[in-house]
């Protein structure tokens, strides 16, 4: 089903997922095909444009194929401007990762520009996304799911409203930009792990008091493992480019000392 994966993140299934920041489609086939629940292309911070997006998503959607798996296409845009979202959903994303929601308008923004009229503005051009997801506007609107990150202060401030949101698929932490935002030199700053914790909770609570899914950002699959035992819904693993580099350098040790 098309909205599979949807319905999933509406269930608050547990769910596993990949970042990938690359402009390598072989990679992100190998991605589609282990088993992931979904793989995110970084479309803010990646090191690709546009056309990195679309054939990222098509590499994602045929490694599934190849492996059998349910794996979906996530984009991490830009921003909420609706020409951005409407790109990476008519590329054929399952769903949008949202940055810098700082305030409940801003998710309504985002909500709005994933959606089509009535629910939504989203202009009528699907393209590649008909072909999975289809063409009919509420089968569309029932499929696309759109995460708000919250990774500032002012968006911990105000998450309780953000979560509140009607349309909204879920939150999404960004824990670096989160750490920072509470005063941290670096974001893994053991000064501010009590207010960074403490953060963490408040965003679950305003999860849970709208029974949203609350996913998180997360270097490996250690850490990724205890997240879901502390009780957030779905993490990701992040990501090919640091991951690369430290296998070739690990290697290179083993190679080096033996």
């Amino acid at each position: 089903m098309s909205d599979q994966f949807a319905q999933r993140m509406h269930k608050r299934e547990r769910i596993l997922g990949y970042w990938s920041v690359l402009d390598a489609p072989v990679v992100l086939e190998r991605l589609g095909r282990i088993g992931f629940d979904y793989v995110a292309i970084d479309g803010q911070h990646g090191l690709l444009g546009y056309s990195g997006i679309l054939t990222g998503l098509m590499a994602i959607d045929a490694g599934a194929a190849a492996g059998g798996t349910r794996t979906v296409g996530l984009v991490r845009v830009q921003s909420k401007d609706p020409a951005v979202i409407g790109q990476a959903l008519d590329a054929g994303a399952h769903g949008v990762i949202v940055p810098l929601v700082n305030r409940p308008s801003d998710a309504l923004e985002a909500v709005a520009a994933a959606k089509y009229p009535p629910l939504g503005i989203r202009s009528y051009g699907p393209m590649r996304s008909q072909l999975r997801i289809g063409p009919i506007p509420a089968e569309a609107d029932a499929s696309v799911v759109v995460l708000a990150m919250i990774e500032t202060r002012e968006g911990l401030e105000n998450v309780e409203k953000i979560a509140a949101v009607p349309g909204l698929s879920g939150l999404y932490i960004g824990p670096s930009d989160l750490a920072l935002a509470l005063g941290a030199r670096r974001p893994d700053d053991p000064d501010i792990a009590e207010d960074f914790a403490a953060a963490l909770d408040r965003i679950r609570a305003a999860a849970d008091a709208n029974k949203l899914p609350v996913l998180i950002h997360t270097p490996d699959g250690e850490s990724a493992r205890r997240r879901l035992a502390e009780g957030f819904t779905g993490a990701t693993i992040a990501s090919d480019l640091v991951h690369l580099e430290a296998s070739a350098r690990n290697h290179l040790d083993i190679a080096t000392h033996a």
